[in-house]
């Protein structure tokens, strides 16, 4: 659909173009009426009664002056504008809405935070894999939106509580500092913008503030906002509010060292709800959500020892001689051991990525969690992309395909849920979760009547770039999308017990498009399928 829109956007400026030549056509034909009534207006005024004189000359006056400016004035008022106008309407309803152009804003930010990326990097498109970016000058200034909060100008008659309106939840001034610092930067390197500097730095002594460092706030006023011409009114407003609030927290602390000193308790100021500014000189830090996931998403996983890799290995497998896989044996490799991943090759073609690429674009839609309370599907923040559901009835490819994993492994297809297509895209992800239904989520999947989830298969349906990786949280392991590939892993032991070592996450696209399909196959029909092993492991 982003590509979808890619089109769109292009056709209206071909229709934009259209629009400009036919008022540029206008223009050009009022031009030749001016320069031509201009020489013959000069000429006329110079000996008007010798001009009027002539028959011929007054019949062409009052002939221009009752007809052909009525014609001119027809040209002017002319609208050549509704071509253009009825195709923006009708595109309008393909645009995206505030809530993408804010999760698209998002996504940036959760790549900067997974990846440890600079605003400098992504603003200058500097990532890493191979692209081509196409980055618009300042286009981090989306990211005021994330104040969410408009500060009014000072007003001494008003109760310092009042002079600056408080932040919504969702506000993020820590991004907010990282992004406006960068937008100074590119506007003390001579960029273009329509933001105004005075205006960045108000944003950014704001966030400064909302964080707790007021001194910091208020330096970053006096050096930037306070003597620009001509004054802005709210930069000025947030200064005097600073100030004051520089000066009560003095009093305050003034207060405080006078108890000290005579014996009194401590923090009476601060159990009336003041606090101190944090000490300047510590290196600022921030904990991020993801924890070890994001550094798992880096390629930082855990590192097998080679006496374990030495137990990993490469085959060709029939599966036990299954008439399928005599004459083409699949490929395997060992991925990791415990929980067993197994990745497997050239286990779906171009053909069959395409074609079902093909058939889940139109029906993609969010993608949506089972809710472990009622059981149902609901969409969710912590999975962030779009999915669709093919069945075998839909085309044979679909067929085909669940034959294949049928026999690669040697489990009943015929109770598992449909194959799920998934579209990541820009900073599409899904946090760490299990496939498995967990023992406090009795009824996770009792409406489908199959049972738990007994094993996963992923299908990487294409190469990506930088980031996208599939990583297991509990043990470190991460998996790098190879199109053509596929990955698959039993959520359950023998026992029936759920392997809380199979919690996995797909990390943020960092650059690139992500295309996945997975089936999730459940337990029933499989009591007589799944190999016996020596452990519960196997």
């Amino acid at each position: 659909q982003m590509t979808d829109l890619l089109y769109t956007e292009k056709d209206l400026v071909t229709s934009l173009k259209d629009y400009i030549r036919a008022e540029e056509n206008k223009l050009e034909q009022v031009k030749q009426w001016v320069e031509k009534l201009d020489t013959l207006t000069s000429t006329a005024t110079q000996d008007p009664e010798g001009f009027l004189g002539h028959p011929v000359n007054a019949f062409k006056l009052v002939k221009r002056l009752n007809s052909e400016w009525a014609d001119l004035e027809n040209l002017v008022l002319q609208d050549t504008s509704d071509g253009f106008i009825s195709n923006l309407t009708v595109q309008r309803q393909h645009f995206p809405t505030d809530e993408d152009q804010n999760g698209v804003a998002k996504a940036l930010l959760r790549l900067q935070d997974t990846y440890q990326l600079s605003a400098h990097d992504i603003s200058a498109g500097d990532l890493p894999g191979e692209c081509v970016c196409v980055c618009l000058i300042f286009a981090q200034i989306v990211y005021l939106y994330k104040l969410r909060c408009v500060q009014e100008p000072y007003d001494g008659r008003r109760a310092a509580s009042s002079w600056v309106r408080s932040p919504t939840p969702e506000a993020d001034y820590y991004h907010t500092e990282l992004w406006m610092a960068q937008a100074l930067r590119q506007l003390d390197d001579g960029e273009d913008s329509p933001v105004d500097k005075v205006t960045v730095m108000d944003y950014l002594s704001y966030a400064i503030y909302q964080q707790g460092e007021l001194e910091r706030a208020l330096e970053g006023h006096h050096g930037g906002c306070s003597n620009w011409t001509p004054p802005h009114q709210r930069a000025n407003g947030n200064m005097k509010f600073f100030e004051f609030q520089l000066e009560k927290q003095r009093k305050v602390e003034e207060v405080e060292e006078v108890e000290q000193s005579s014996g009194q308790k401590e923090g009476t100021a601060r159990a009336a709800g003041q606090t101190r500014c944090p000490d300047l000189s510590a290196p600022r830090t921030r904990c991020l959500r993801g924890g070890d996931t994001n550094s798992f998403c880096r390629g930082e996983g855990v590192k097998m020892t080679p006496r374990r890799r030495s137990r990993l290995f490469c085959r060709y497998s029939d599966n036990g001689r299954k008439p399928h896989l005599l004459l083409a044996p699949v490929k395997q490799e060992d991925e990791w051991d415990r929980p067993h991943i197994v990745r497997f090759y050239d286990i779906i073609s171009d053909y069959e990525i395409e074609k079902v690429k093909e058939l889940a674009k139109p029906r993609l839609r969010r993608a949506t969690v089972h809710d472990p309370i009622t059981g149902k599907l609901t969409t969710a923040q912590y999975r962030v992309s779009k999915s669709a559901w093919l069945t075998g009835h839909d085309h044979p490819v679909i067929s085909k395909i669940n034959q294949r994993l049928e026999d690669v492994t040697g489990l009943n297809m015929d109770t598992a849920e449909e194959l799920q297509v998934a579209n990541y895209g820009v900073g599409g992800q899904y946090e760490p979760h299990f496939d498995f239904g967990r023992k406090d989520e009795p009824d996770a999947f009792k409406e489908l009547g199959t049972g738990n989830r007994i094993a996963t298969w992923l299908f990487y349906m294409s190469d990506v770039p930088a980031g996208g990786a599939t990583v297991f949280t509990d043990v470190g392991a991460a998996v790098w999308p190879k199109k053509g590939t596929a990955v698959f892993w039993y959520n359950l032991f023998a026992s029936g017990e759920g392997d809380y070592s199979t919690r996995h996450a797909a990390c943020p696209v960092l650059v690139g498009n992500k295309w996945v399909s997975n089936k999730w196959i459940h337990e029933r029909g499989q009591e007589f399928r799944r190999p016996c092993g020596l452990s519960e492991m196997e």
